[in-house]
């Protein structure tokens, strides 16, 4: 019995000095696991704020470019020389025909943009844009090399302090294309193009369905003295937007530039009236852009707003343009283009200038990644520099197997890989006439040529 008993005490014992020890294990436990949630619970916190800051500035970068890359030859397998969209002697005035099989150039834009979005929904854009251009096709061109920095501007956006006609407004400075420059892709040539370095806003709301835009820019024309003082024009541009009516105004004016000449322009006005529908000409899906400008003094450089220092101080010039794309069969598709452009006492007095381009690309789908693409040009054009005169036509025909990564996509899906090719040639009375503006000559040779050519092409 003794025995018994001493064994249930000294179990007893145990089990207290047992209950004992995990009381105060279990107490250890505890404080490490409240020492261990509290840390959590602060980096909980600064988790939250992180998270706070990062949705008060959103941020991120994009990257786009354009590019394109050929080899020209001729039937006597050299290369083949003063081919382009501006080859003919209009071009120096403008005058662009149809590109394709005509490019043997290395271009190249790479942008890079950074926006940065604020909690309250104000924002921020950065954008530069490097470009360059050669026509070697050597590998190694750093000594032809032309790269450029062609933008480089800030924006802001959404900002609290814009109300009334500004709340949707942003405001921009640097340098830059203006946003709302469009062109004929098919012939390589804007319709206008207004660029420089200044300020401006978009955006401003004038009524129900009247946008407007107004900006600066500066230009320079170049050196005038062995200073090296560069002329500098300035264009103040208000470009309406009226639903889809588009009338753009830009006065311009350079007051060193009659010191080049006692004849040149000093100012200058632009205007342009484009109507852009969302449709083929009313006629069929797809879109067509109709319009007009005119210009004088400065402003008789019709794309180029404001570009050309050595317009004679009465010039006047009006161009007309027209061009739309749509699918016209289950596996066609058509984009006809119409450019011209008369102008007078341009660079002298009493010289004449008239021409106008017809081209039409056509777009035949034979499966998902191959088609065959046609394009027809045909350009008059009737020159008088006040010396010498010449009129005629240029026409050229190309074709051009494509692959791309979707047919059905339309004329405007990138990247292409194609071999074209074209014939070129014009009247005689064209042959080797010469039209010089500045620095920039356009020299037709002899016509009657076949050209065979490969070439990429792409945008993102």
């Amino acid at each position: 019995m003794k025995n018994i008993m001493k064994k249930s005490l000294l179990s007893l014992a145990v089990g207290f000095a047992v209950s004992g020890s995990c009381a105060v294990w279990a107490q250890d436990d505890v404080t490490d696991l409240e020492q261990r949630i509290t840390k959590l619970e602060e980096r909980l916190v600064k988790a939250e704020q992180v998270a706070t800051t990062a949705d008060k500035k959103a941020s991120g970068f994009e990257f786009h470019g354009y590019a394109r890359s050929g080899l020209l030859m001729n039937d006597n397998l050299n290369g083949a020389t003063g081919t382009g969209p501006y080859m003919t002697a209009a071009g120096a005035l403008g005058g662009a025909v149809g590109r394709l099989g005509l490019e043997d150039d290395t271009y190249v834009e790479s942008n890079l943009v950074h926006k940065s979005t604020n909690e309250d929904g104000s924002w921020s854009k950065y954008k530069i844009m490097l470009a360059d251009s050669v026509e070697t096709s050597n590998e190694w061109t750093g000594s032809e090399s032309q790269l450029n920095v062609r933008q480089v501007y800030a924006e802001l956006g959404n900002l609290a302090s814009f109300t009334g006609a500004f709340e949707n407004a942003s405001i921009w400075a640097g340098k830059r294309f203006d946003r709302n420059n469009f062109d004929i892709h098919f012939v390589d040539s804007d319709i206008v193009f207004l660029s420089g370095t200044g300020i401006g806003l978009y955006d401003v709301q004038l009524g129900d369905d009247w946008k407007t835009d107004v900006s600066l820019y500066g230009r320079d024309f170049g050196a005038i003295d062995s200073d090296g003082t560069d002329v500098e024009n300035y264009i103040v541009t208000m470009n309406n937007h009226m639903g889809p009516w588009q009338l753009m105004l830009s006065a311009m004016t350079a007051a060193d530039n009659e010191e080049r000449s006692a004849d040149s322009a000093d100012n200058g006005f632009h205007a342009l009236l484009a109507y852009h529908a969302s449709s083929f000409y009313g006629l069929n899906d797809g879109f067509s852009k109709t319009g007009v400008l005119v210009g004088n003094g400065l402003g008789a450089e019709l794309k180029g707003i404001g570009s050309n220092g050595g317009l004679y101080k009465d010039a006047n010039a009006v161009r007309v343009f027209s061009y739309g794309v749509t699918k016209f069969a289950d596996n066609w598709r058509i984009a006809p283009a119409l450019l011209a452009e008369y102008s007078q006492d341009r660079f002298v007095e009493g010289d004449e200038f008239t021409w106008a381009t017809v081209n039409v690309r056509m777009a035949q789908e034979l499966t998902q990644n191959f088609e065959m693409v046609y394009e027809g040009s045909l350009q008059y054009m009737d020159l008088d520099n006040g010396t010498t005169q010449a009129d005629g036509s240029y026409y050229k025909v190309t074709v051009a197997p494509t692959f791309k990564l979707d047919t059905a996509a339309g004329f405007f899906e990138r990247p292409e890989i194609r071999v074209t090719g074209s014939y070129v040639d014009w009247s005689e009375a064209l042959d080797n006439y010469s039209v010089s503006v500045a620095d920039d000559a356009s020299t037709m040779g002899d016509g009657g040529e076949f050209i065979v050519g490969m070439q990429m092409e792409t945008w993102f």
